[in-house]
Formats: structure tokens, sequence, C-alpha cells
């Protein structure tokens, strides 16, 4: 019973053929996706109301990267970690890397934060004084430093500038100041790094966000440099948004930079990928498999990356969970039989060209899975390998009477 799956991927195979498909090409594929997972996400997390410890949850980057280390060790697609700028702050950076490359890990895009410090109450980069804007460059110029010291080659921008009353500021001015310092950051990147760009609808202001939306991302990113793009997040979007047509829109610009991965069902909830709408997420999915197919429309790499904060989850079992259903999603997606679906689409034939990926979507792929982390050396089954084994009770003995540290929100 325990290879009974090694079965089962010798049947997807011959159905995947009969289908017409290049199962060497989707296996390749597959065993080539890597997805980055967040420091803050394993960390302490909470709501607006409270923060809810878990016994073993990490509290340092240190004891962040070990459990990046154990995520990327079960799922074997996980080899890098963002870190947030200050609550990942070191005193050693070449010392944090050799210690990220110990847990089998890198670090991954830096984040800087320019929304906690009490200055920005108004704003970072659209605040009205010179001064708080320098500040906020400054430490773009920190992170900067950082990235050439741990060797990332992502800067990942997301700001909470807004207003939340009429008349509280100036609209063009607060566009123009953006531009100036979004410019002013783009010529700090290191040499062959990029900069994404994410925006966000509302929250924390409630009248108007000074990146409210991909549109907005697009127009700076443009202003900015090739090297500049945009970066999408599951849950920063109007309710009913067609974020698979967004996408495609930004890879036909070539500007569609990287994702942040959650899911909501409200606004920015930041759950766990996959878990209210897997279905939009294969979808999303879809536009990016054909574009990668294609090669030639991407500039650069898509950074898959997740931003996720849970409260109610085990804070590995989520990430985990997150990783596989984002691993479902692509490896659905590249069972949509391209040449079987334009020919749809060229006849008009709406029906038949929904079937196609309907097919895709319908297929279960966990057998494809398998097969695959077998080859990377990973865990057949991640999640309940995690749950059958001791890592949180070790852990939590481990780190007990440890002070949580800043970063209890996410963006």
């Amino acid at each position: 019973m325990a290879d009974l799956w090694r079965e089962e991927w010798k049947l997807l195979e011959r159905k995947l053929q009969d289908r017409g498909l290049d199962v060497t090409a989707i296996r390749t594929a597959v065993a080539n996706f890597r997805c980055e997972t967040p420091s803050w996400g394993y960390g302490p997390s909470g709501t607006r109301f409270g923060v809810f410890p878990q016994p073993g949850e990490a509290r340092t980057i240190h004891e962040k990267l070990e459990d990046a280390g154990e995520c990327h060790r079960l799922t074997g697609v996980c080899p890098t970690v963002a870190v947030h700028i200050p609550w990942d702050k070191a005193d050693d950076y070449d010392a944090l890397k050799g210690f990220a490359a110990q847990q089998k890990v890198r670090i991954g895009a830096v984040n800087p934060n320019v929304f906690q410090d009490l200055d920005y109450k108004y704003g970072s980069f659209g605040h009205a004084d010179e001064r708080v804007r320098r500040k906020a460059l400054e430490h773009m110029q920190e992170c900067c430093a950082i990235m050439k010291s741990v060797g990332s080659d992502i800067l990942s921008l997301w700001f909470a500038d807004g207003t939340d009353y009429p008349g509280q500021a100036d609209f063009r001015e607060r566009k123009q100041r953006f531009t100036e310092c979004l410019q002013a950051t783009y010529k700090m990147l290191p040499a062959k790094s990029r900069m994404l760009i994410e925006y966000k609808l509302f929250e924390p202001a409630f009248y108007h966000t000074d990146l409210a939306d991909w549109g907005m991302a697009l127009n700076f990113a443009q202003k900015c440099g090739e090297n500049a793009q945009v970066l999408v997040d599951l849950g920063h979007h109007a309710q009913g948004v067609n974020i698979e047509h967004l996408v495609a829109f930004l890879i036909d610009e070539k500007r569609l930079g990287g994702f942040h991965f959650n899911n909501r069902k409200y606004a920015d909830d930041d759950l766990t990928c996959g878990s209210t709408n897997p279905y939009e997420l294969f979808l999303i999915f879809a536009e990016l498999t054909a574009a990668e197919a294609e090669k030639s429309t991407l500039p650069h790499p898509i950074a898959y990356m997740i931003d996720q904060s849970h409260n109610t989850k085990n804070k590995l079992e989520a990430m985990i969970q997150t990783v596989e259903q984002v691993q479902t999603a692509q490896a659905k997606a590249l069972l949509v039989n391209r040449k079987k679906l334009k020919a749809a689409q060229a006849n008009n034939d709406v029906v038949g060209a929904e079937r196609c990926v309907m097919e895709a979507y319908n297929t279960d792929v966990e057998p494809l899975l398998m097969s695959v982390r077998e080859q990377l050396g990973a865990a057949l089954k991640p999640l309940e390998i995690f749950r059958l084994s001791d890592y949180t009770r070790k852990k939590a003995e481990a780190r007990r009477g440890k002070v949580a540290g800043a970063g209890l929100g996410v963006n």
C-alpha cells in the first residue's frame, strides 16, 4: 500500500500522454518550481485585538530560519526566506548568511518597513515633511546594503501611505513625492537586482491609498526603470477583481515581478493560500505557466513568495499547507492542453475552451507531485510527515522563555 502512488503515477502518466501532453516537460516544470517563504510567517502574529502565541513558534530571525529550513527539507521547493527590516535586523549579516546556509536556505527578498515608526503616522514617501521622506530613503539605503551583504537580488516594497479623510492631503503632491522617492530608491539598488512595487486597495488608510492598485504600481515602475516591476498580493484587491486578467496584462507589459501568495474571504485576510478559492489560484497559474512556457515573454523570473499571517493554525503546518496548495495549482495549470485550447478559442467554442481548463483543474495531480518530491529528496506528503514528527514539541522545549520580537503584522 505504501507504494500505491507509483501505480497511480503510471496511470496518470499514460492518461496525460493520451491527452497529447508532454509529460517530461511537465515534470521538469514542477521540479523546477520554487516558492519563497516569509520570516514573519513563522513568528508571533495576531489580529488588531491581540497576539496569540504558540508553543515553539520562532521569536528571532535565527529561529525563523530554522523553521524555514524544516519547511524546505520537507517540501524541497522553498530554498529562500524573505526578511523584514527592522524585524529581522542582525548585528552581523555575513554570520546570518552563514547560519541560513547551515539550515540549507538562503536570504531572499529584503522588505523595508516604513510603516511602524511613529514618524510615519502620516506617510513615508508621501509625507509632506522632507525630513520624514529622507528618513524613509535612508532606510531604503540600509536595506540595499543588507541585500549586498546577504546576496539578495530583490527589494520588495509595500507602503501604508494614504489618508483617512477628505481634504487631509493633496493627491497630486503625494504622487509626485512618491515618484521622486521611488526613483531615488531604484538608483540605490545593487547591480543586477530588482525592485518590486506592491499595492493595496485600502488599509491602514481608509479614504485613499497612495499605491492603491496594479495600474498605479505599473505607472511608478515604468517611471523608475526596467528592473522595477509590480508585485501582486492576492488579498490586496477589491472583491470580484479578475486577478488572472491583470496578471496576463502585466505579463504582456513585461512588468510582472512577483507574487505574495495567500487567500482571503473579505479583504486582506492573509489566510493560507487556496483555503477559500483554490480555483482562482489555479486560473492565475494557468496564465503564469503559459507565459513561462513561452520564455520570451518574461524578461525576469517571476518571484513566487508567500505572505500570510495565521492565528489559529500551527505556523509551520500552515506554511507547508500553503506550499502544497501552490504546488498543486501550478501542477494542474501545466496540464491545460494549450494546443486544444487555442483551437477552441479560435473557433469561439466557449464550452470547448472551458472544458480544456476544467479537465486540467479536475485532474488529481498528487501522484505527479509525489513523483517529483521523491526526485527532489523531499517528503512524499510534507504536511502529513510534519504532523507525525515531534518538531514542534522539541522547539517548544528549546525556545521556552524567549520574548517575542517585533513584527506582529504583515503587508
